[in-house]
């Protein structure tokens, strides 16, 4: 009898201040992280100035998942 094996889940770690997450379209670095909010600003390349905006963090993640979003 063959022994099947589940693929395996990638954990993402946990959102912390100074954190640069690289995506496709963009990069998003977080400045603050508090109990249920996180202070970020999201860059696009070649542009001098972000986004500076605010979200929960379950949205982050969720958003970060979504775009495969990998820790620089």
């Amino acid at each position: 009898m063959k022994k099947i094996t589940s693929p395996r889940h990638i954990v993402q770690q946990p959102l912390a201040a100074g954190q640069l997450w690289r995506m496709a379209g963009a990069d998003l670095r977080v400045a603050m992280v508090g109990k249920l909010l996180v202070h970020y600003k999201l860059v696009k390349p070649n542009t001098v100035r972000g986004l500076n905006s605010i979200n929960p963090i379950k949205t982050i993640e969720i958003h970060l998942k979504a775009k495969k979003a990998v820790l620089a």
